[in-house]
C-alpha cells in the first residue's frame, strides 16, 4: 500500500513547474562560459528541449521566455510550435541589465530618456505576452549603487514607482506584473529592490494585478525563507517562485541541492497557506546548468520539487497542531522530521508507472537517445543569452 493517499496523489498530479528557456542555453561564471554539445541555437530548440522534460515527468507544461534572448520573428508561430510539442509559453521576463545605457539604472535612472527606453522595453514585453498568451510579466532589476552618496535612494524609489505605474497600466485584464527582489548584485552598497518588503511595498501601490516573485537564492545567509513565503501567502501577494539552490549567494544551482530540508520547509508553508492548489501562485525554476547536462539538470530539478512536495504533504497536520497548542516542542518537531525523513521515491515511481510515465525519468531520458541526437545535429550557430 502506498504511503501517498489518493488526496496526496491528486495534489501532486495538479502540480506544474515552469521551466526557464535560458536553462537550456550556455551560461557560466564571470570568467568562463562552458559550451555543451547539443546546446540550443535558437528559441525553437530551447522549446524542443523543454518539451523533453515534460514528456518524461508530466511536471513541466510551460516554458518561460526572456526578452531579448528569445526574440523571434513570429511569437504566434512559436506559440503554435510549443503547443504542438505539448507545452505552452509562460512567463515573459524582461531584461534591463545588459545594455550600456543601464549602467546607473533603468526604471530608476536619473535620465528621463533612459527611463523611457526601459519602460518601452517592458511595454514591448507585454506585446509579446499578447501574442503568446502569457499571463505574467516578471521584472528583475539590476539597479542600485556601490558607494554611499552615489545615488538618491528615495528619489530612485519614487522613479521606480512611476515607471512601474506606466507598465502596470498597459497590462491586460488577465495579465500580471510580478516584481522580483534580490539581496545584492551587481550593486553592492544598495539595491533598489533588495527584499520582499520593498517588492511588496512597490506592488501594493500598483494594484491587485501586481505580485511579488520569491527567488529562493536571493536572500542573506540565514534568512528564514519559509517565513517570507508564509507572510506573502497570508497577504495574498505571492505571485511566483523562482526555485534554485545556493551555497553562498545567487548560485542558481539545482533546487534542493544545497539544503533539501529548506525546500521541504518552504513547500510545507506553501501547502499550509493554500498555495499548492492556488493558480495565482506560479512555480518556476530559475537555474543555470554550467557543468552538468541541461535537460537532465531540469528533470532532476522538477523531480526534487515533486519529492519534497510529497514529503510536505505527509506532515500529520492534526498531530502537529495538537503538539503546537500544548507547547510540546519536541513532539511538534518530531512530526515535522518524520515527514521529512520519509522516503517517498518508491511510491512516486510506482505512481508514475501507473500514469504511463517512466518510473525513473532520468534513466528514461538517458536511454531515449535524444541527447546524442541533438549533439550530432546542432552544430554551429550562436544562441543569444547570458554570456553569449
Amino acid at each position: 500500500m502506498s504511503i501517498l493517499s489518493s488526496a496526496h496523489l491528486a495534489a501532486l498530479e495538479a502540480q506544474s513547474i515552469e521551466l526557464p528557456s535560458w536553462a537550456f542555453g550556455n551560461s557560466g561564471t564571470r570568467f568562463k562560459v562552458f559550451g555543451t554539445p547539443g546546446t540550443p541555437r535558437d528559441p525553437w530548440e530551447k522549446i524542443a528541449d523543454a518539451a523533453q522534460v515534460h514528456k518524461h515527468t508530466a511536471l513541466a507544461p510551460s516554458v518561460a521566455l526572456h526578452i531579448p534572448w528569445d526574440l523571434v520573428d513570429s511569437f504566434s508561430d512559436l506559440r503554435t510550435y510549443a503547443e504542438d510539442l505539448g507545452v505552452e509559453l509562460g512567463t515573459v521576463n524582461s531584461n534591463t541589465f545588459q545594455d550600456d545605457d543601464y549602467k546607473f539604472g533603468a526604471l530608476t535612472h536619473e535620465d528621463a530618456g533612459i527611463r523611457r527606453k526601459a519602460v518601452d522595453h517592458h511595454l514591448a514585453c507585454i506585446d509579446v505576452m499578447d501574442a503568446t498568451g502569457s499571463r505574467d510579466l516578471k521584472i528583475w532589476l539590476a539597479e542600485g549603487s556601490n558607494y554611499p552618496g552615489q545615488a538618491d535612494l528615495r528619489g530612485r524609489q519614487d522613479r521606480l514607482h512611476e515607471s512601474l505605474q506606466e507598465i502596470y497600466a498597459r497590462l491586460g485584464d488577465d495579465q500580471r506584473l510580478v516584481l522580483e527582489y534580490k539581496f545584492f548584485e551587481p550593486a553592492f552598497y544598495h539595491t533598489d529592490v533588495p527584499d520582499w518588503g520593498t517588492s511588496y511595498a512597490q506592488v501594493s501601490a500598483l494594484g491587485d494585478k501586481a505580485m511579488v516573485c520569491l527567488d529562493t537564492g536571493h536572500h542573506a545567509p540565514g534568512t528564514n525563507i519559509e517565513f517570507i513565503v508564509m507572510q506573502l501567502l497570508r497577504l495574498g501577494k505571492l505571485g511566483s517562485f523562482d526555485f534554485n539552490s545556493r551555497f553562498y549567494a545567487d548560485d542558481d544551482l539545482i533546487v534542493g541541492a544545497a539544503d533539501p530540508f529548506q525546500l521541504f520547509r518552504i513547500l510545507f508553508e506553501v501547502i499550509r497557506g493554500g498555495g499548492l492548489d492556488n493558480p495565482d501562485v506560479a512555480f518556476m525554476l530559475d537555474q543555470c546548468h554550467n557543468v552538468e547536462d541541461k535537460i537532465p539538470g531540469q528533470i532532476r530539478s522538477v523531480l526534487n520539487v515533486q519529492e519534497m512536495t510529497a514529503r510536505a504533504l505527509l506532515v500529520d497536520r492534526d498531530a502537529l497542531t495538537s503538539a503546537q497548542k500544548s507547547g510540546d516542542v519536541l513532539a511538534a518537531n518530531a512530526v515535522f522530521m518524520d515527514a521529512f525523513y520519509t522516503d517517498v521515491r518508491p511510491a512516486l515511481a510506482e505512481w508514475r508507472e501507473s500514469r504511463g510515465l517512466p518510473a525513473d525519468p532520468m534513466a528514461a531520458y538517458a536511454a531515449s537517445g535524444y541527447q546524442q541526437r541533438i549533439a550530432a545535429e546542432r552544430v554551429g550557430g550562436v544562441q543569444a543569452g547570458w554570456g553569449a
